[in-house]
């Protein structure tokens, strides 16, 4: 086994890399995280994480921080722009580099999207600076890029594609939109069939996956982290109300009837018309397995209504929800 004892975290306090860093402490990690300071810091009195103030746009507050820990390993959580990405591979050279990437870096198509056989969005200079949603996809592509010209280089790079990301803590409420709407009403829209299949994976089984490809992943390599076993939307919600002890009307609406109230399909979460699976060999090779989905969905369900959690701003209201409902009951 590696004899890797000290990791630095570039973000950690949010959600993914804060749930990574809990993982990398369990394992016996003494941990830093480098954040600018702009969100409450969940780990300020807590033994064994340290944090170093610093902004990852600027190389001098890595290079301070590298400095300061001298870290085995390094997980970039918040790298967004390919030159941001290409500045800590150099200067977190001396240590193993996991980026926290996405399977949005795919060009959609394949089914499954495979790490070393579907290929990755382009992505040309303008777009590297953007912060639209549309160059999301190609800005993580290229950033995977960047590890792997790093790792041709020497650097032990690697790059870990997590699908859609559900649990505690989660701040962009996604999941939250449906377990809201299960806790609170007995009947609730689906768009299409109720079919629509987007993979996902438990925050807490990323957390695992990053610390796996830490200690054991091959530089130069991608892994996808998704759950083993996938599920539809209108089985989510099965899941969420078993987790909550109620129950649930799943009412699936058309393209067409939706239209009818102006409502469009991507108006809902977790939403995709089309198959968005991953393969998840490479990883679960390296001996990761994921949660079983009614597992985490309950961890994830009792968490958001704990927290009182109800959607992204955006989401479909339910005054037009019901219109659509009480529409379809002829």
């Amino acid at each position: 086994m590696p004899s890797f004892d000290t990791a630095l975290f570039v973000g950690g306090t949010r959600f993914v890399g804060r749930h990574a860093v809990e993982a990398f402490r369990d394992a016996g990690y003494a941990v830093t995280t480098v954040s600018r300071g702009t969100h409450d810091d969940p780990f300020a009195d807590r033994d064994g994480v340290d944090n170093y103030t610093g902004d990852r746009t600027v190389r001098a507050d890595l290079a301070a921080a590298r400095d300061a820990v001298e870290p085995d390993v390094v997980v970039d959580c918040v790298g967004l722009h390919p030159p941001e990405v290409r500045a800590a591979t150099d200067v977190f050279a001396d240590s193993r580099y996991v980026y926290v990437s996405s399977g949005s870096a795919y060009v959609p198509g394949d089914v499954p999207m495979r790490e070393d056989e579907t290929a990755l969005h382009p992505c040309d200079p303008e777009q590297e600076a953007e912060d639209s949603p549309e160059t999301y996809g190609p800005r993580k592509a290229e950033c995977d890029r960047a590890v792997f010209a790093a790792a041709e280089a020497g650097v032990e790079a690697m790059a870990v594609r997590p699908m859609l990301v559900q649990g505690p803590h989660d701040y962009t409420e996604r999941f939250g939109y449906w377990t809201n709407r299960v806790a609170e009403h007995d009947r609730v829209l689906v768009p299409g069939d109720g079919g629509s299949l987007l993979h996902r994976v438990s925050v807490r089984d990323l957390a695992a996956a990053l610390l796996l490809v830490a200690e054991e992943g091959t530089p130069g390599e991608a892994y996808n982290a998704a759950d083993r076993s996938a599920y539809t939307l209108d089985t989510s919600l099965d899941l969420i109300a078993d987790a909550l002890d109620t129950d649930v009307e799943v009412v699936t609406a058309s393209e067409r009837e939706l239209a009818a109230h102006g409502v469009d399909p991507t108006a809902f979460p977790l939403y995709t018309p089309d198959p968005m699976l991953v393969s998840t060999e490479k990883l679960a090779a390296l001996g990761w397995a994921s949660t079983p989905p009614a597992e985490s969905v309950a961890e994830t369900a009792r968490a958001h209504v704990d927290a009182g959690v109800t959607g992204p701003a955006g989401s479909l209201d339910r005054e037009t929800e019901d219109a659509v409902l009480e529409s379809l009951r002829g």
